[in-house]
C-alpha cells in the first residue's frame, strides 16, 4: 500500500513514493501516474542504487487496485486524491459508507447527498472528478499490459477523455497520432491482440502515415510515390495490392495528398499538412509578389547619400541589392563569408526606417536572434517569439499572429533563412500583411533547417523569387583564412593548411585517443594560458558527430573533467547520459515554449532547441536547477533536465546561426554519412577569429571531394514554378 507521495511531475507522470510491502518500507520510482496515498499497487521491475537516496524500486509495470478497507479508504479519500474532499469530509464518507465507500462513490453517487457538507453541486463536481479518475487508471491498467508508459495514457486522456479506451481498442493505432504520439511497435502489440488483420486498411494507413513521419523527421516534406510504397511493403509485411487498395482510399479520403512533377515524371506522396504547407508557400509569395508592383523609383542616390553619411562605399552587388530591396515586394540576399550581406542588411534597414516604414526582424533561433541583433543593432526576436506561441485545445502549437491578426509591420526580414523549415515559413508568411515587403537573408551552402523542408535553396532554384547573391569578398575579408578557406571549400578546393600564422590552424593527430588528448588540452589549458580567454565563454567545439571518441558525449565528458571537475563543495545532480554540476556549460535540445524566464525586469517565456546557457545553482532539496542562458534566468525542475545536455562540445548542426571567437574542430572520421563539404563549410563559418582542425588532412581533403547535399525531398520548388510564371516572376539585372 502507498504510505507517501515523496515527488509527482504531471506532466510526465514520473512519481517518488514510499511503499509499505508486508511491513517494509519501500521508496518506489517510475512513471506510473497520478500515484495516491491509500492505494494498493501491484509493482514489476527491478531494484536499482540511486547515487545519494540508495536503494529504490524502479517500477515498470503497475497493477492498480483500489483500497479495500474503510482504513485504506479513508487515507486515500483523505489524500486529496479528489478536490474537494480533505481528511474531515472523507472521515464523514467512510464513516458513512465503510467498506463500500468507493463502489458506492461510482455507482450511487447521489448517496453522497446525505453526507453533511455536500451539497447537490459539490457531489457533481465529486462525481465528475472520480469518474475521471477511474476512467485514466482504467486505462493505464490497460496500456501498462503491452509495456506501455503511464505518460502515454495520460496523453492519450487529456485528448480523447472518457472515449479513450473505446477509440484506442477499434483503432489502436491513433495512439501514433500528434499528441499522444506512442512508438508504432507499441501501437502494433495492441492491434494484435484485439484482433486487427495484418493486411488492415487501418493498418496500412498507420504505416504510411508512420514512414512519411519517420522522413519528415529527417527532412523530406514528401516521398516518390514508389519510394513510399517499396518502404511501407517491406515494414508492414504486405503485397503491394494490399498498400494500393488502402492507399488510394486514404488519398480520397484527404490524409494523403499526391503531386505530380512533370519534370521528373513522378508523383510524390505526402502528409497533407505538409502538401497544404508547401502549397500555401508558393500562392502566397506569388499573391504577395503581384500584389507589390515594382517600384519604379531611382533609389541610386539615397543610396549614394547613405554612402556619404556612412563613410562606407557599396559595390556594384550590393548597390543592386539595396535598390532591389527597397523598390521590390521580396527579395532574398544571399552571399558567403565576407561578401557583405551584413554591411548591405543594415543599409537596407536604415533606409527603409528612413522612409517611415516600421520594420521588423526575426531569426529561427535565439542565438540568430542574438547574433543579428548585434550585429545590425535593431532589435530581433526569434521567429516563435515574433508570433507568440500559442496552444490550441488539443495541445497543438499555434500562434497568435496569423491571417485574422497579422503582424503590425511593413517590413519583415528573416535572417538565417537556410534554417528555417516548410511548416515554421507557412506560419510566417500567414502573419504577414498582403502588401508587406519581405527580406530574406541566408547562405544555401549551410546545412539545411532542422524540420522537414529546403526552403531557401528551393526558391532560390525556382528562379521565381528575386535573388541577389554577394560575390566579392572585401579585401578586410580576404586577410582572414577561415573566410578564404571557406570559399575554397565551397568551391570544391582544398583549404590551404600551410599558414600558421594567421586564424586558420590544423594539427594532424592520426588517433581518436591522440586527436581527443590534444582537442581537450588546446581548449582547457593552451588556448586560455596562450590569449587569456575563458575555455567555457570563449571557445567552442564542433564535432561532426554524437557519437565516438571524437563525439559530442565522449568529449563532453572529457572535458568537463577537466574543466569543471567534481568536488566536494559542488552541487551535482544525474541525467540519463550526464552529470551535470555548478558552473557547466549546457545547451537545451529541444523546444519548450513554456518554461519561463527573467532578465532585470523583463519577463518571457521559451528556451529553444540550441540555446546556450550555464548552470548557475543546484538545490537538491527543491530538486531544481537555475540555469543563465545569455541573462534570461530559468528554474529546471530535474526531470527537465533531460531536455539539456553539456555544450562545451556540440554538432555542427547545433552550431548553425551562431558565431563563436575560438572553434576547434575534430575531423577524423567516425560516421562517414557526416563527413561531407557542405557541413565542413558550415562548421568553417562558425569561426570569428580563430579556427583549429584537429586530426586527418586525408579526411578534411575526402569532406571537400564529397559533394554531396543533404537531398530532400520537395515539391516546393516546382509549384513555385508553376504559381509564378515567367511573366509574372520579377527579374533582376544581371
Amino acid at each position: 500500500m502507498v504510505e507517501d507521495v515523496l515527488f509527482r511531475n504531471e506532466d510526465n507522470g514520473y512519481v517518488v513514493f514510499d511503499l509499505d510491502a508486508g511491513g517494509e518500507l519501500i521508496t518506489a520510482v517510475g512513471e506510473l501516474g497520478d500515484i495516491e496515498e491509500g492505494e494498493k499497487l501491484k509493482l514489476e521491475g527491478n531494484y536499482v542504487t540511486h547515487a545519494k537516496f540508495g536503494m529504490q524500486f524502479q517500477a515498470e509495470y503497475c497493477e492498480r487496485m483500489l483500497p479495500g478497507t474503510a482504513l485504506q479508504i479513508r487515507k486515500y479519500l483523505s489524500s486529496g486524491v479528489i478536490k474537494g474532499i480533505g481528511p474531515s469530509l472523507a472521515k464523514k464518507i467512510v464513516d458513512e459508507f465503510g467498506d463500500r465507500t468507493l463502489e458506492i462513490m461510482e455507482n450511487e453517487p447521489q448517496r453522497l447527498l446525505c453526507i453533511r457538507g455536500i451539497s447537490p453541486k459539490k457531489c457533481e463536481s465529486i462525481t465528475s472528478e472520480l469518474k475521471q479518475i477511474f476512467n485514466l487508471r482504467r486505462l493505464m491498467t490497460y496500456l501498462a499490459k503491452f509495456g506501455i508508459k503511464a505518460k502515454y495514457a495520460m496523453k492519450a486522456f487529456k485528448k480523447w477523455s472518457f472515449q479513450s479506451m473505446e477509440i484506442i481498442e477499434a483503432d489502436p493505432y491513433r495512439l501514433c497520432s500528434y499528441g499522444v504520439e506512442l512508438e508504432f511497435s507499441k501501437a502494433e502489440q495492441i492491434a494484435e491482440s484485439v484482433g486487427i488483420p495484418h493486411d488492415s486498411p487501418m493498418r496500412i494507413r498507420a504505416g504510411i502515415t508512420y514512414v512519411l513521419l519517420e522522413n519528415a523527421n529527417n527532412g523530406h516534406t514528401c516521398l516518390p510515390h514508389e519510394k513510399l510504397k517499396a518502404k511501407v511493403c517491406e515494414y508492414l509485411k504486405i503485397t503491394e495490392e494490399n498498400f494500393d487498395s488502402a492507399y488510394s482510399t486514404e488519398v480520397e479520403n484527404g490524409n494523403f495528398t499526391e503531386y505530380f512533377k512533370e519534370s521528373k515524371n513522378r508523383n510524390y506522396s505526402f502528409l497533407s499538412d505538409y502538401y497544404d504547407a508547401e502549397r500555401y508557400i508558393a500562392g502566397r509569395l506569388g499573391v504577395m509578389q503581384a500584389f507589390s508592383s515594382p517600384d519604379t523609383y531611382d533609389y541610386e542616390k539615397m543610396i549614394s547619400d547613405n554612402e556619404a553619411l556612412t563613410g562606407i562605399r557599396y559595390e556594384k552587388l550590393q548597390r543592386l541589392a539595396i535598390s532591389a530591396a527597397l523598390s521590390k515586394g521580396i527579395l532574398i540576399l544571399t552571399g558567403g563569408p565576407g561578401t557583405g550581406k551584413t554591411t548591405t542588411l543594415n543599409a537596407i534597414i536604415s533606409m527603409y526606417v528612413k522612409k517611415g516604414e516600421k520594420v521588423m526582424i526575426a531569426a529561427p533561433t535565439g542565438r540568430a536572434a542574438k547574433r543579428i541583433s548585434d550585429l545590425t543593432g535593431y532589435e530581433a526576436k526569434t521567429i516563435h517569439r515574433l508570433l507568440e506561441v500559442q496552444y490550441d485545445m488539443d495541445g497543438r502549437l499555434r500562434f497568435a499572429h496569423n491571417e485574422s491578426n497579422p503582424l503590425n509591420c511593413g517590413v519583415l526580414v528573416v535572417d538565417e533563412m537556410s534554417m528555417v523549415d516548410t511548416l515554421l515559413f507557412e506560419s510566417l508568411l500567414r502573419a504577414l500583411k498582403i502588401s508587406c515587403r519581405l527580406i530574406m537573408v541566408g547562405d544555401s551552402d549551410q546545412l539545411p533547417s532542422v524540420g522537414a523542408g529546403n526552403i531557401l535553396k528551393d526558391m532560390i532554384d525556382s528562379h521565381r523569387i528575386p535573388v541577389v547573391e554577394l560575390k566579392e569578398i572585401f579585401r578586410q575579408a580576404q586577410k582572414s583564412c577561415i573566410i578564404t578557406n571557406a570559399h575554397r571549400i565551397i568551391n570544391g578546393e582544398y583549404p590551404d593548411l600551410t599558414q600558421k600564422n594567421n586564424d586558420f590552424f590544423f594539427f594532424q593527430r592520426l588517433s581518436f585517443e591522440e586527436a581527443s588528448a590534444f582537442v581537450t588540452d588546446l581548449c582547457s589549458t593552451r588556448l586560455p594560458k596562450a590569449y587569456g580567454i575563458s575555455p567555457v565563454e570563449d571557445i567552442q567545439i564542433l564535432c561532426p558527430s554524437r557519437k565516438g571518441t571524437l563525439g559530442v558525449i565522449e568529449l563532453n565528458k572529457r572535458l568537463q573533467q577537466k574543466l569543471n571537475p567534481s568536488a566536494k563543495d559542488r552541487t551535482e545532480v544525474k541525467n540519463m547520459v550526464y552529470t551535470f554540476r555548478c558552473g557547466d556549460k549546457v545547451m537545451q535540445t529541444r523546444n519548450n515554449y513554456d518554461i519561463e524566464w527573467s532578465r532585470d525586469s523583463e519577463h518571457g517565456t521559451g528556451i529553444f532547441n540550441g540555446d546556450i546557457g550555464t548552470i548557475k545553482a543546484i538545490n537538491k532539496a527543491d530538486r531544481i536547477a537555475v540555469i543563465d542562458f545569455d541573462g534570461r534566468i530559468c528554474t529546471y525542475t530535474f526531470e527537465l533536465l533531460e531536455q539539456i545536455e553539456l555544450a562545451y562540445a556540440i554538432t555542427v548542426h547545433k552550431s548553425q546561426g551562431s558565431e563563436f571567437d575560438i572553434v576547434i574542430l575534430p575531423v577524423l572520421g567516425g560516421f562517414e554519412k557526416l563527413y561531407y563539404r557542405n557541413l565542413l563549410y558550415t562548421a568553417v563559418t562558425r569561426a570569428k577569429k580563430m579556427l583549429i582542425v584537429v586530426g586527418s588532412q586525408k579526411k578534411l581533403c575526402q569532406m571537400v571531394d564529397n559533394a554531396r547535399k543533404t537531398y530532400r525531398y520537395t515539391c516546393l520548388k516546382e509549384m513555385l514554378e508553376s504559381e509564378i510564371t515567367n511573366e509574372h516572376s520579377v527579374a533582376l539585372p544581371d
